[in-house]
């Protein structure tokens, strides 16, 4: 019978991913800026506009430390993601629905319980928190009237759900399958206006 890699308490797991992440966003760009700016229509030909990211795959490092056989606390150290960010729709005073590119750096700390750490399929589910820094913001959007700073928030905390399995082979290497939904709101903020003009569109 081959021994299968079985995590005890006190092991240190360290799992290499290939991490897709698609963005699950929810805005009301267009009545938000309307009720800051009043130009929605001309800035994106409707006020139900919202704004679109798409997705990227990155590398993921993570450590998982089994405080028991059951219970582990893993740490996500992803690199950062980039993701183009555009509106849904054009107005005529919007010369692209293109707004550039957001940087994000998303290291995410769960607690999780594993059902069978003695078997060779070990399912698990997990919860904790999330940080989102934003390392750069190329956000700008292209007008009629010259090209306008957008803005978003630096730092985000968030909430973190998770559930995966692992398949333990021999001479304790791993396969793993893992899905997560991070929930962080951040506000975005359109500069109209030269100096300090910054107004709250999107949350």
């Amino acid at each position: 019978v081959p021994s299968f890699a079985m995590a005890e308490a006190g092991d240190i797991v360290v799992r290499l991913r290939a991490t897709n992440i698609t963005a699950d966003e929810s805005s009301k760009l267009g009545e938000k800026t309307e009720s800051a700016t009043g130009l929605a229509n001309a800035l994106y030909g409707s006020q139900s506009a919202n704004l679109k990211v798409d997705s990227n795959t990155i590398p993921e490092l993570d450590f998982s430390y089994y405080i028991t056989k059951n219970i582990a606390a893993e740490l996500i150290l992803a690199l950062g993601t980039k993701h183009d960010v555009s509106t849904s729709s054009q107005g005529t005073a919007l010369n692209s629905k293109k707004l550039g590119e957001v940087n994000l750096l998303p290291p995410t700390l769960t607690l999780q319980w594993h059902f069978n750490p003695d078997q060779k399929f070990d399912p698990y589910v997990g919860a904790g928190v999330t940080y989102v820094r934003a390392m750069d913001n190329g956000l700008t959007a292209d007008t009629t009237l010259g090209a306008k700073p957008i803005r978003i928030d630096r730092n985000n905390w968030g909430m973190a759900l998770q559930a995966g399995f692992d398949v333990n082979l021999e001479n304790r290497w791993l396969v793993n399958f893992d899905v997560k939904k991070l929930f962080v709101d951040t506000d975005v903020k359109l500069n109209l206006l030269d100096g300090n003009g910054y107004k709250k569109i999107d949350s």
